[in-house]
């Protein structure tokens, strides 16, 4: 015996050995390694070498592929095949295995699980399983209890034919007659050929079981004889195809009787009769069949007869047998050689229908196990035991109880409680039942009804099934968790079958009786009644989730129940994602249990998320297991509701192709047929599903029956909904539809005429959902998504091959699922661009996805963060962008004025023009330029893959408008500064004309007075009493420059503006402009326009409005015309131009209400406070321009030079100090200025500071976290009141901090400081040289030349005024070395001199309000955006750049703030406008003409705001904490009564409404 299983041992390795899988046995191959992801998994299937036979099997098995048999050996060419054709060599024996030896292989190297799976899969091709398996321990026979335990199968026998009833069992369990089949040594008939035949009748012929007439049959069986196959034949209730009225079972012993005595005896004692199939009898086997005991009616023998001599002998050796063994003459059957098959067939079958009609002993697979022990035969399940016992335990509890009280005392947590959690969030959304309470009051309360079952929740103590169930689930030895949950879920199932058949068949009457009341009822009571595994993983994942929100601290072994979870993820088992029965989602476990498995694989958890769609029973879940190998429950009949998820590897070859870690199978229930959707609510509980389900998806599979219009119609209506709502949020899935039961070979005109009407009916759903969703530009599918008629559409023949139960699966179906998945995958491997998820970013949309589902209004809900960081993202590097354009715009612009300044005074008109011109023109093209750069940054933006940016697809085009309108407004601002230079250049021309004049007559004098005195000696007293005599003279008839008259050019302006508004003759008669707008503007009646308010109340306040409006206005107007008027700049018209440009802005973003004679009396008013500003500014510029007092300044200096040239004295030093204290210096300062705003952006924008100004979103969070730790009213006041000016000022405010703080201003004067002085020292040491390179001559001529060439150096960086040189240098009597060593000193001395300047200057305020660019109204620029506020609670806009299509905001407030109150009681409204507008209120104003109007509706008079509901009720505490704290204050400033508050919002914390407002913004 020890040799004997020394050899088999050995026989099995060398074969093992040969397919390469000696490194997988004992039982290491696992299921979860074959359901991978990876190369091998979508290759051809082409058998290459005997070690790829095996995988080649596995794959086309797991994918129910009923030809898997047929790759076990290596293809070979036809001239091979003859050269081998009369050869019998080991070459040939080696290019292929037998079916039947593979198949005791792969069982022998499957683990447990694997088995299960196999001899599953094998049952649907309708394939013998393995009973009895050889060599498996120690050589042991081993009963295959536990590989079979996973089949189930349905069948009608003949009885219950009439009601159309069916009988489901498990196969181990069912009592079935059972009939086994052997041979003897010398049998020429084969009885698997026999056994086909029998099983096979009424159905195409099937090989169920291997014979060596099929492929692979002829190669000699190495280690399979001693095998026991089983298959069962089940009736179909149609008299004329069943066989056998009821079913029945068959086992096949592989090899001869003698090489099998263990299986033998173990078939002879559990069958109901085994035929025995022989030609005739060897000595041996006479013994062997005379040894069995206790035969009776058990054996029969079946002697194929041959017509030879010895025929005679057989039958005499038979009949011996049956004498000793005292059998009846019926036990001996024999094979005419003249009976054909199907006779002989015929002929079998009545003696099986006889037997079945006798009395028959039967017994159940799962009972063999004694007599299998008895006789010295291992059974495989004997190594579950404590697992079996485990779960035995936990669902022996539930006894004789029905299962709904089972349910509340065992698993109490998903009850009615639950159930109310979901009703109370959903009604949270909604507000529909709020009758005449306040809104917020409402929710408040809703809030606290949410809280308070979440406590009673946490109360409850863990069951005692539960608390078995989580021990044995939290084992830390996998295999040993595994085998508890396989256990659960076959014990909970056969109770399910016991206990639910009857109620199924009640609500299958219904459904063909159609009482859709009743099918409600029952469907509900079949919900009820069904008890899972997934209701104890329910539990537990609310155990741990009312734990964890209920309590601070949560017990140890709770706190692991996500990792245990995560696990079991990992290990293949499903997750409920959405609680179907409650409409619910443990959000707090499924977030868990997530990141846990995100942490396990060390935060590589890349997803694709695959989802499959379709009505009920319609093979959705099929689909995926097929397509997959894995084995979501198929159930006839709709039990558990909801989603539930699982994970499948990618391999690491394919990780990178397909851009994912794990490849996530989203299986749902079926949407509701035609049938039951008649019930309430039942279209939106599919719409929610659909929408969530479709909205995670990467891919999502729509099911579809084309022979079932009325079903297709409702399944594309859900479908194309949510792939709409899905548009408008950003999210774009990859759709297929498949049709199945459709033959693959349909007529190709037919199939593209079935898909054309497909695409008619997807295109008229698209227009409902479209109209329901209000969104009535979209008019077709293809507006929605990518769609291609012929590759989104896929046909999959039916499953079965024949008439079920006997149907084998069609290969068809197999092959179209396998090339379906493969076109997929490469799919998702060619597009690349398609953006997936890791876990947390899933997690964050799946929140997202849930809460706005519960809205009635989807697309206006929806919140999300990632879209919230994506569009922020692009915010911060859109503003980025802008300010390089703008500042690479005022750089070149500060060149363009400076070149214009610098042109020659000797200059004609016609060439200033010229120059004009074409810098504009030079402006245009340098602003197209930037453009395109900006546009290019954006496109290359939205092709990155790594940035969510198809979540922010539709807001696209927006930005590209932002960038044209930023062009556009850079372009209008450059055209005013040109216009301003060149109005300055003539100014400066004018007044150097005069003053050049002057002073040509004023250094004839001097050299005139210098020769009258040359001949005396006098003194310096005399001199310069003669010098003063001489100025007094010359100067007496300087006159300064010619004053505008401002007033008049700004209302000439102003009739501009309102011309054709028919004012013209009121505007004449205006009088003084000067004298307008000095008190305060007063709104009156005859202002408001009369047409559109009737109500003489609402009049009234409207006059209010006004005032309030126009105060609002006149404060913004008034800082814009003063900071223009703190400059140096003289008055130009655009400043008008832009002023008023300013008030029409701010009428046409204004409450309508207003009439003609407003306007006109507003613009009047500014305009009047406008001429006293600008004519001052005008005053200061022509007094700092004026050639008496420009002469005047060199006074002192001419005198100097007098006395100089009187005494001959030396004065090169005193020379060059005075040429860089008039000529260089006011030209470093002024150069300095112009760096200096660019240079303070920057600064801010890269410091510690710089988030601040990063976005405007994050630009509101700094304020209002700033406002709320000062906790001044009148701050908030004015941030909400005066928004404008209260964020000019806070920027203003921050800027000096900034520059104050660590000598910042200082240092940045200093650096560009020293970037003049060296261009200025480098000008001087090219300037010093003529065009051959050498010094110029030392001569006091060469002076001139030198400064020329200086200035030609400088031109573009410095303005060095002609006749402040030749003031200067007024009869210098140096040599040119020596003034330029002079020149050197005294520009070092100027450096010294301007450090010490900056180091000791204070005034910051003045040096920002002085400069050319001003970094306080760039900042502003940068985060004020379109400057519009929400119409009923005033919070700013923060979307992106200036031309979006919708404003948005990330926190509303109490519209009470906005100044809203309540019509009657006068109170400040409590309500936020982000509850208002989903619920069931109205609001009236000027807007919608004194009428009431449905919140809701909000779009009608406000198309351009979006206001979706706050992502959590802690989202607006901030506003709420404002409110409480200040509501008197404001009720009191608003001239209204304070606002009734909720009770809760008293109890919400300083620290409360901070985490608030970081939640509302995402601030970490």
């Amino acid at each position: 015996m020890h040799q004997l299983e020394t050899f088999s041992t050995t026989m099995i390795c060398n074969f093992l050995s040969k397919l390469g899988l000696e490194q997988f046995y004992p039982n290491k191959l696992t299921l979860r390694s074959l359901l991978q992801i990876n190369k091998q998994s979508l290759s051809d299937e082409t058998v290459k070498s005997v070690e790829d036979i095996p995988w080649c099997f596995l794959r086309k098995l797991l994918k129910i592929n009923a030809e898997c048999r047929s790759c076990t050996q290596l293809s070979k060419g036809e001239e091979e095949e003859e050269e081998n054709n009369d050869l019998l060599d080991f070459d040939s024996a080696d290019s292929g295995v037998n079916p039947l030896d593979l198949t005791v292989a792969l069982f022998l190297c499957a683990d447990s699980f694997l088995q299960q799976e196999m001899a599953t899969k094998m049952s649907m091709c309708q394939f013998s399983v393995p009973l009895l398996m050889p060599w498996v321990h120690n050589s042991q026979v081993t009963l295959m209890l536990w590989a079979l335990r996973d089949i189930v199968k349905e069948w009608r026998p003949q009885d219950l034919s009439e009601s159309k009833g069916f009988v489901e069992d498990s196969i181990v369990q069912a009592n079935i007659p059972f009939y086994s089949f052997v041979r003897l040594k010398n049998c020429s008939l084969s009885k698997s050929q026999f056994m086909n035949h029998l099983l096979s009748r009424g159905q195409q012929n099937h090989n169920i079981f291997m014979h060596r007439d099929m492929k692979g049959g002829e190669h000699e069986r190495k280690i399979s004889n001693g095998l026991v196959e089983v298959c069962w034949y089940l009736p179909c209730g149609i008299e004329n195809i069943d066989m056998f009225p009821k079913p029945v079972a068959f086992a096949n012993l592989r090899g001869d009787i003698a090489q099998s005595l263990a299986q033998l005896t173990f078939l002879f004692q559990v069958s109901t009769a085994t035929f025995v199939f022989l030609d005739k009898v060897e000595e041996n086997e006479h013994k062997i069949l005379t040894s069995l005991q206790d035969v009776k009616s058990k054996l029969i023998f079946i002697v194929n007869c041959k017509a030879d001599n010895d025929r005679q002998a057989v039958m005499m050796s038979v009949k011996e047998i049956q004498k000793e063994l005292d059998l009846p003459n019926s036990s001996i059957k024999t094979k005419d050689p003249k009976l054909n098959v199907a006779g002989f067939t015929e002929k079998f079958c009545r003696i099986i229908r006889k037997s079945l009609i006798d009395e028959t002993i039967s017994m159940k697979i799962e009972n063999m196990v004694d007599k299998a022990v008895e006789l010295g035969l291992s059974v495989d399940e004997n190594t579950t035991e404590d697992q079996n016992k485990a779960a035995e335990e936990i669902v022996k509890g539930i006894g004789v109880r029905r299962i709904p009280d089972y349910k509340k005392q065992q698993l109490p947590l998903q009850g009615d409680n639950w159930k109310s959690l979901s009703q109370l969030e959903k009604e949270e959304c909604r507000l529909k039942n709020a009758g005449d309470q306040e809104l917020e009051t409402y929710k408040s309360q809703l809030q606290a009804n949410k809280q308070q079952i979440q406590q009673d929740l946490g109360k409850h103590k863990v069951s005692k099934a539960m608390k078995a169930f989580i021990e044995h689930v939290s084992d830390s030895e996998k295999e040993k968790r595994d085998l508890f949950l396989k256990w659960m879920k076959l014990k909970l199932d056969t109770h399910s079958r016991n206990k639910l058949s009857g109620l199924r068949s009640k609500f299958k009457d219904q459904c063909m009786k159609k009482n859709v009341k009743l099918i409600a009822e029952l469907e509900q009571a079949l919900l009820d009644s069904s008890l899972g595994i997934e209701h104890y993983m329910r539990e537990m994942g609310l155990i741990y989730e009312f734990s964890v929100t209920s309590s601070e601290t949560t017990a140890d072994e709770i706190s692991r129940l996500p990792g245990v979870a995560a696990e079991m993820l990992l290990d293949g088992h499903p997750l409920e994602l959405l609680d179907g029965d409650a409409s619910n989602i443990p959000e707090t476990w499924v977030t868990d249990v997530l990141m846990e498995l995100h942490e396990k694989v060390g935060g590589k958890s890349r997803l694709l998320v695959l989802t499959v769609l379709g009505v009920q029973s319609t093979g959705k879940s099929t689909l995926l297991n097929t397509m997959f190998g894995v084995q979501f429950p198929v159930s006839s009949g709709r039990c558990t509701r909801g989603a539930y998820m699982l994970f499948i590897r990618v391999g690491e070859d394919m990780q990178s192709d397909l851009n994912c870690d794990f490849i996530v199978l989203i299986d749902t229930e079926g949407l509701k047929s035609p049938l039951l959707a008649q019930l309430e609510e039942s279209y939106e509980h599919d719409n929610q599903l659909a929408t969530f389900v479709i909205g995670l998806s990467d891919v999502a599979v729509i099911n579809v029956a084309m022979e079932n219009s009325t079903e297709m119609k409702d399944v594309l209506q859900i479908a194309a909904h949510a792939f709409l709502r899905m548009k408008q949020i950003g999210k774009k899935p990859v759709c297929h539809f498949v049709h199945q039961n459709v033959a693959a070979v349909s007529a190709h005109e037919k199939a593209m005429t079935e898909r054309k009407h497909l695409l008619d009916q997807l295109n008229e759903m698209t227009q409902i959902a479209a109209e329901m969703e209000k969104q009535p530009f979209i008019k077709a599918f293809t507006d929605v998504l990518d769609y291609d008629i012929e590759k989104n559409n896929w046909n999959i023949p039916g499953l079965w091959h024949g008439t079920p139960p006997m149907a084998p699966v069609n290969t068809g179906y197999s092959e179209a699922v396998a090339d379906f998945k493969k076109n997929l995958l490469e799919t998702m491997k060619r597009d690349r661009n398609n953006r997936i998820y890791q876990i947390p970013d899933f997690l964050e949309w799946m929140r997202s996805l849930w809460k706005s589902v519960k809205y009635e209004n989807f697309i206006f809900s929806f919140r999300n963060t990632l879209v919230a960081h994506a569009y922020d993202n692009l915010c911060k590097e859109f503003s980025q962008w802008e300010w390089e354009f703008r500042k690479e715009i005022l750089s070149w612009q500060t060149e363009a004025e400076l070149e214009i300044l610098n042109v020659d005074n000797e200059s004609d008109l016609q060439h200033f023009k010229e120059l004009f011109e074409s810098k504009k023109t030079e402006g245009s093209c340098k602003i197209a330029e930037q453009q395109t750069i900006m546009k290019k940054k954006l496109q290359d933006y939205y092709k990155s893959k790594d940035k969510h940016v198809n979540l922010i697809e539709k807001y696209k085009t927006d930005f590209f408008n932002s960038i044209i309108s930023l062009g556009n407004e850079i372009q209008h601002s450059t055209n005013n500064k040109l216009d301003c230079a060149l109005d300055l250049r003539e100014s400066i021309k004018n007044a150097q004309e005069v003053q050049r004049k002057y002073r040509t007559v004023i250094e004839e004098r001097v050299m005139k007075l210098l020769r009258d005195c040359k001949d005396s000696t006098l003194l310096d007293e005399v001199l310069t009493d003669e010098f003063g005599k001489m100025w007094a003279e010359v100067t007496v008839n300087v006159f300064g420059l010619k004053e505008q008259d401002i007033a008049a050019n700004i209302l000439s302006q102003l009739k501009r503006n309102l011309l054709n508004r028919k004012v013209n003759e009121e505007l004449q008669n205006i009088g003084d402009l000067k004298e307008i707008g000095k008190s305060q503007f007063e709104a009156k009646s005859e202002h408001v326009n009369k047409k559109k308010i009737m109500n003489v109340f609402i009049h009234k306040d409207k006059t209010r409005e006004l005032q309030i409006f126009a105060d609002s206005v006149i404060e913004s107007c008034s800082r814009f015309v003063r900071d223009i008027a703190k400059t140096n700049k003289d008055y130009h018209d655009c400043f008008t131009k832009d002023l008023l440009d300013k008030i029409d802005g701010s009428l046409q973003n204004s409450p309508k209400h207003w009439n003609l004679k407003f306007e006109m009396d507003l613009k009047l008013h500014m305009c009047g406070i406008a001429s006293r500003e600008f004519l001052q500014m005008h005053r200061r510029f022509l007094l700092d321009k004026d050639p008496k007092n420009q002469l005047e300044k060199y006074k002192a200096q001419y005198l100097t030079d007098f006395l100089d040239l009187y005494k001959q004295r030396d004065h090169c030093q005193r020379k060059a100090s005075d040429f860089v204290q008039c000529c260089i210096k006011p030209a470093v300062v002024e150069y300095i200025n112009r760096s200096l705003g660019i240079d303070i952006v920057d600064e801010i924008l890269t410091s510690s500071h710089s988030a601040e100004y990063s976005s405007r979103s994050f630009f509101q969070y700094s304020i209002q976290k700033e406002l709320l730790q000062k906790e001044d009213f009148d701050s908030f006041l004015k941030y909400i009141c005066n928004y404008e000016i209260y964020v000019k000022d806070w920027i203003f405010q921050h800027v000096l901090d900034k520059m104050s703080e660590n000598k910042t201003l200082y240092k940045l004067k200093t650096k560009n400081l020293q970037l003049i002085v060296d261009k200025i020292t480098k000008a001087t040491e090219w300037a010093s040289k003529g065009e051959d390179g050498t010094l110029l001559p030392d001569t006091t001529e060469s002076i001139s030349k030198l400064i020329s060439n200086m200035r030609k150096h400088l031109v573009k960086d410095v303005s060095l005024s002609v006749e402040e040189e030749k003031t200067t240098l007024f009869q210098i009597q140096s040599r040119c070395h020596q003034f330029i060593n002079s020149l050197k000193t005294s520009v070092n001395d100027l450096k010294e001199q301007l450090q010490e300047e900056f180091s000791n200057s204070n005034d910051i305020t003045e040096t920002l309000n002085k400069l050319p660019i001003r970094p306080q109204d760039e900042l502003f620029k940068r985060v004020f955006g379109c400057g519009q506020q929400c119409p009923f609670c005033k919070v700013p806009c923060e979307a992106g750049g200036k031309e979006h299509k919708q404003h948005h905001a990330a926190v509303h407030r109490p519209q009470g703030l906005g100044r809203y109150r309540y019509v009657d009681s006068k109170k400040l409204c409590e309500t936020l406008c982000t509850t208002d507008v989903h619920s069931e209120r109205k609001f009236i104003n000027t807007d919608t003409q004194g009428e009431f109007h449905p919140y809701k509706d909000y779009a009608k008079y406000y198309p351009d705001w979006h206001i979706p509901p706050d992502r959590t009720i802690q989202a607006s505490d901030y506003w709420k904490y404002v409110l409480v704290q200040y509501n008197d204050r404001f009720a009191e400033e608003y001239k209204a009564k304070p606002a009734d508050v909720p009770d809760a919002w008293r109890r919400i914390t300083k620290e409360q409404a901070l985490k608030g407002l970081k939640d509302a913004f995402n601030v970490k």
